[in-house]
């Protein structure tokens, strides 16, 4: 009597570990886009309380009622956020640099930013009168 699986065992565990992967796979596909949402999400948040920040050592140097930058960096229009075209310099201490393939932060206009996150766009409109950065 020998010891080991027969060929029946072995196609059937693989088979099986073939199914469990197939059921698991739609989750994984779906981790990048949340990710890179989530991404979104925080560069919008990051944007923001650096404009409140801005604002407040905007107050302490130059008195009350404080001031928004008239930009978010002097990144052109029309330009990628890349590494070497860095956006949201004016208020964020690391600027957003992530644009790549095809997704990520984008400047179309001195206050207007696009996000693709490989599925869907979102566009930011900046307003330098009240400091808002959102969809």
């Amino acid at each position: 009597m020998s010891k080991g699986f027969t060929l029946i065992e072995l196609v059937l565990v693989i088979t099986i570990l073939g199914i469990i992967a197939m059921s698991a796979l739609p989750s994984f596909t779906n981790v990048t886009t949340q990710a890179e949402r989530a991404s979104r999400d925080a560069v919008e948040g990051a944007v923001s309380s650096g404009l409140q920040i801005y604002r407040a050592n905007d107050m302490t140097v130059n008195g009350p009622p404080g001031g928004y930058p008239e930009t978010l960096d002097a990144v052109p229009s029309g330009t990628a956020c890349s590494s070497a075209t860095p956006c949201f310099g004016a208020v964020l201490i690391s600027p957003i640099g992530d644009y790549k393939n095809g997704r990520g932060w984008a400047k179309v206009a001195d206050t207007q930013y696009l996000f693709n996150d490989g599925v869907a766009s979102y566009t930011y409109n900046y307003d330098p009168a009240v400091g808002t950065f959102m969809q």
